[in-house]
């Protein structure tokens, strides 16, 4: 098979039509590629960089076609990743945590339940309730379960473990006692 070079196109041919040439020996320098190890992506193909795709994309318009082609992902972070920044975001903030008109239903509804005296109060009157008095409740509500998630962190991390699990919550709740939030 003798290979001979066309100058129109500047294409290689073989001297067989329908089959592929050898790969010749006598290559250059740029035909060589170095094997070197690559970070595994997790059975995912590897994404090229945005720079090296737009080079090798030709121009803008075969950038913007291949962008409609396939939408783009939103990014992924690493498990904890993002529970971390919460921690820290949660941390540095003072504001309640809780919503204050599904709280302020709740001890609505708790009150209403626990009331013992022979007024009718579901006529829709209802007991009344400060604001101050309700934001008053929902702080110390929120500081309370702060605290006990913070014991029950520390028995899960004395577990070995890192996850938070009911018997952790109960185990801090005994230790407290009866003041502590046990009833």
């Amino acid at each position: 098979m003798v290979q001979t070079v066309q100058k129109s196109g500047g294409k290689v041919g073989s001297g067989s039509a329908g089959k592929t040439a050898p790969r010749s020996s006598v290559a250059g320098p740029s035909s060589r590629q170095k094997n070197t190890a690559r970070k595994s992506t997790g059975g995912r193909p590897p994404q090229m960089s945005t720079a090296a795709g737009r080079r090798s994309s030709g121009g803008r318009g075969a950038q913007a076609a291949s962008d409609d082609a396939q939408p783009r992902q939103k990014k992924r972070f690493r498990p904890g990743t993002v529970a971390l920044r919460e921690i820290r975001k949660y941390q540095k903030s003072t504001d309640l945590l809780l919503r204050k008109l599904p709280f302020a239903r709740i001890v609505r509804e708790i009150a209403n339940d626990m009331t013992t005296d022979m007024v009718d109060y579901e006529s829709g009157s209802g007991l009344r309730w400060q604001t101050s008095a309700l934001l008053a409740l929902q702080e110390a509500t929120e500081a309370y379960l702060v605290h006990l998630f913070e014991d029950a962190n520390l028995c899960a991390i004395h577990a070995k473990r890192v996850t938070i699990m009911q018997r952790d919550i109960q185990l801090a709740r005994r230790i407290r006692g009866q003041w502590g939030g046990l009833a």
